[in-house]
């Protein structure tokens, strides 16, 4: 059994991760900038995020449940949980002469976003935590 503070503070902790795995994928684009052949790759974890934020905070779609009138059915749903980021090449750029897709400007752009990002996630959780250590301070005063 794990401690859950919010839905809110698990949707954060989660992006903080996957921010740093991005953050992470981008160092390896740029250390590979003159590796010939090497294709710059990118994470996509906001559609993920989305959907587990639907799913928390009661906004899903409304589906109809397949019925299962027998132990041996299958299950039909895709639980949420399963589903990953996903990491695709991110083509669409020229490439040079060695067929290396990584453009400088392009990986500090997103780096400088990702940071950004990375930054004001690390702020909310942190404000996030003061309030629960502040009502935990102030109920033992009591």
């Amino acid at each position: 059994m794990s401690f859950s503070i919010s839905n809110s503070y698990n949707l954060m902790s989660e992006a903080l991760n996957y921010r740093a795995l991005r953050q992470k994928i981008i160092s390896s684009n740029i250390a590979n900038i003159d590796t010939p052949f090497y294709r710059a790759k990118d994470i996509d974890f906001e559609s993920t995020l989305l959907k587990k934020a639907k799913k928390a905070f009661g906004n899903e779609d409304k589906k109809l449940k397949m019925a299962i009138t027998n132990k041996n059915h299958l299950n039909g749903i895709l639980d949420l949980e399963d589903e990953k980021p996903s990491v695709f090449f991110r083509d669409g750029h020229l490439a040079r002469n060695d067929a290396n897709t990584v453009d400088l400007d392009i990986e500090t752009t997103e780096m400088s976003k990702n940071s950004i990002m990375f930054n004001a996630l690390t702020s909310a959780l942190k404000r996030d935590s003061l309030l629960f250590k502040a009502v935990i301070d102030s109920s033992s005063k009591v």
